[in-house]
């Protein structure tokens, strides 16, 4: 074959190199790659996709590897899965160095106190509606609604079969990612509505706490839309 002969396409692509994803050595870094580039959790899928369309089991076991390292080497962040999805963030056990950073920074707004009631009343009757929200807070929850609304934490999930067929409200995957749930079966177990006002209080006070954690989905992140 003479020197300038091209060669055929097809004996090219028999050259070419399988995607660096391909390549089970370099999965976990890719991984890696996505969640460390992410400020919001990624679901399997969406891993799954950028992957090339690996299979998805492959994909969950591969980040139940990084998980592992990443605890047993005892490094700096973690893998947790937050609103079916997993994200990279720094390891809760250094909270007290991340406080110590962010003390004097940027400023976050918090929720208040009466919007934490309200959203701790939704997370565990919903759904319910907004006047059965305000039987159980005892107070007009129009402008607290509204705010919870606008940051994504609430949404309207159905209608109540009731005179009126009045509108009633869930949490959304957003108020996961921001208290750094996993699902709503991780929030503590409380049976019955309405609470003493020390039951209140501990609830109100253990939420508060899960807010003003100085991670990503706290301090960096926009709301989300509802799933």
């Amino acid at each position: 074959m003479e020197e300038n002969t091209p060669v055929p396409i097809e004996q090219q692509q028999a050259f070419e190199p399988a995607p660096a994803a391909r390549h089970d050595d370099n999965v976990k870094a890719v991984i890696e790659a996505l969640l460390f580039s992410s400020d919001k959790p990624l679901l399997p899928d969406q891993l799954r996709r950028a992957l090339d369309n690996l299979d998805i089991n492959q994909v969950r076991a591969k980040v139940e590897e990084l998980k592992n390292e990443y605890e047993h080497t005892n490094r700096g962040f973690r893998i947790y899965e937050v609103a079916g999805g997993y994200q990279m963030i720094a390891a809760t056990h250094f909270s007290t160095f991340l406080r110590k950073l962010y003390k004097g920074g940027q400023s976050h707004e918090r929720l208040s106190r009466p919007a934490l009631e309200t959203l701790a009343i939704i997370a565990y009757k919903q759904p319910l509606s907004k006047m059965e929200i305000e039987t159980l807070r005892k107070v007009n929850v129009d402008g607290v609604m509204e705010t919870l609304q606008e940051k994504n934490l609430i949404r309207v999930t159905g209608r109540k079969k009731a005179p009126g067929r009045p509108k009633v409200y869930g949490t959304t995957r957003q108020f996961l990612e921001y208290f750094g749930l996993k699902s709503l079966e991780e929030l503590p177990k409380i049976e019955n509505f309405p609470l003493s006002e020390k039951e209140q209080a501990a609830l109100i006070e253990t939420i508060g706490r899960e807010a003003e954690s100085p991670t990503p989905s706290d301090n960096e992140k926009e709301p989300d839309k509802p799933s």
